[in-house]
């Protein structure tokens, strides 16, 4: 293998074919190309979708009330069922459960202060909420169990109502008239996902009080301990049989009590992502035999023109292993120096790309106060799959020069002194 001849004939065999020596490197260079690009761009596109997914709580769940659709118990359909802070305790209880709130709605309310005023959402919760959907505070606090407990009309602002109201002055401490009722900041607010934060959250109890609410709740945010689908399944079944049975209705009824799981969605998608990974891969892979086959076919053509010569190697005493290895070294050569390129190429390409999409995610990052939007994040290719893509060259190209070279082996020497 470190035999100077048997290199030097091997670079004067390339030298000699320079255009066919370039025309089999780029088939193999645009083959592992190719597979950088797909893999970088699979990674970019999962890493994005993750990212946003990742914005709430990964195992999240959500239930809302309806009316029926299905008669129970000699209960018409149609009835409307209404959640209550019994409820909230009952699914507080389950040892399945990470984190709960229940939230009461104030929607159509006015948010004043000073001169400033808007029209803006405001949720009643509990403090778990702030973990359920990863609200981010700005400054201040969140809604906490004290707030609840003396029912303390306190406020956090989303970051928009404050943009809106206080023009960048001071609010920790200050009273905002919502619905005429003063409430004292204590907190601001980023919401996860989107760039719109036009939320406030104040206290349950005291939204309940202040605005008429009773013991009223609309849905339930909450986080579970569930690794699988199966679990995850096996706990929403179970919120749906305890509040069922509180309220009278079908647990099956989904028009009667809605829910989204959203651990199911995110392990849906992530087995999506696994099945357009295998699929690059077989795309990629069969690209890159595509050019080895090219590798392959050029050698046997080697082969084919230096009968006489090899014929005459081996009627001077070389050994089948000795011209196996010479055309095995020039086809692996080839194909080791073309991929490396193709793999150099592909990667400091999929870097670029990176480089700009996180300069952009930047920019919408300051545009939106911190939440940057992008579906497309981190598109490289990780370090173990370049290097086993730089085996997998060597293999292919060992691969592609065995055939021809085991034909060189088996030519007899009288047959190629004869060969024209």
């Amino acid at each position: 293998m470190f035999d100077l001849d048997t290199w030097q004939e091997i670079f004067a065999t390339i030298k000699k074919n320079k255009m066919r020596t370039f025309l089999t490197g780029f088939s193999v260079a645009w083959g592992i190309f190719m597979l950088m690009i797909l893999l970088g761009s699979g990674n970019g596109l999962k890493n994005g979708v993750s990212e946003n997914f990742m914005r709430d709580a990964i195992n999240a769940m959500w239930f809302w009330s309806g009316e029926t659709s299905i008669p129970y118990q000699g209960l018409k359909e149609g009835r409307q069922i209404r959640l209550d802070n019994n409820d909230y305790d009952l699914i507080k209880e389950l040892k399945d459960i990470e984190y709960t709130s229940g939230r009461y709605y104030i929607r159509g309310n006015t948010f004043a202060y000073g001169s400033e005023y808007g029209n803006y959402t405001a949720i009643t919760c509990h403090p778990d909420l702030k973990e359920v959907e990863s609200i981010q505070i700005v400054e201040g606090r969140f809604i906490n169990d004290l707030d609840i407990l003396q029912t303390r009309k306190t406020v956090v602002l989303g970051k928009d109502i404050y943009d809106a109201l206080f023009k960048d002055q001071n609010a920790i401490g200050e009273y905002v008239k919502i619905n005429s009722v003063p409430f004292k900041v204590v907190g601001i607010c980023k919401e996860s996902g989107g760039t719109r934060h036009r939320n406030a959250y104040i206290p349950v109890s005291t939204g309940q009080k202040v605005f008429n609410g009773s013991n009223r709740l609309h849905n339930f945010a909450l986080t579970i301990h569930a690794n699988t689908i199966e679990e995850s399944n096996a706990i929403e079944e179970k919120i749906r049989q305890i509040l069922s049975k509180s309220h009278k209705f079908d647990a099956s009824d989904r028009s009667a009590l809605g829910s989204y799981n959203k651990l199911e969605d995110v392990l849906e998608t992530m087995k999506i992502f696994q099945a357009i990974n295998i699929f690059i891969w077989i795309i990629g892979i069969g690209t890159l035999i595509a050019g080895v086959v090219g590798v392959s076919n050029i050698m046997l053509i080697v082969v084919k023109e230096r009968t006489k010569e090899i014929g005459i190697r081996k009627a001077i005493g070389a050994s089948p292993a000795s011209v196996i290895g010479l055309v095995l070294l020039e086809s692996i050569l080839i194909t080791t120096i073309a991929g490396y390129i193709g793999l150099v190429l592909g990667a400091g390409l999929m870097e670029g790309i990176n480089f700009i999409v996180e300069q952009q995610f930047a920019a919408s990052a300051a545009t939106n106060g911190g939440n940057g939007e992008t579906l497309f994040r981190n598109p490289t290719v990780d370090l173990n799959v370049a290097m086993a893509a730089t085996t997998l060259l060597i293999v292919a190209g060992a691969v592609a020069g065995y055939i021809p070279a085991k034909r060189a082996a088996r030519i007899k020497p009288i047959e190629a002194l004869r060969d024209e």
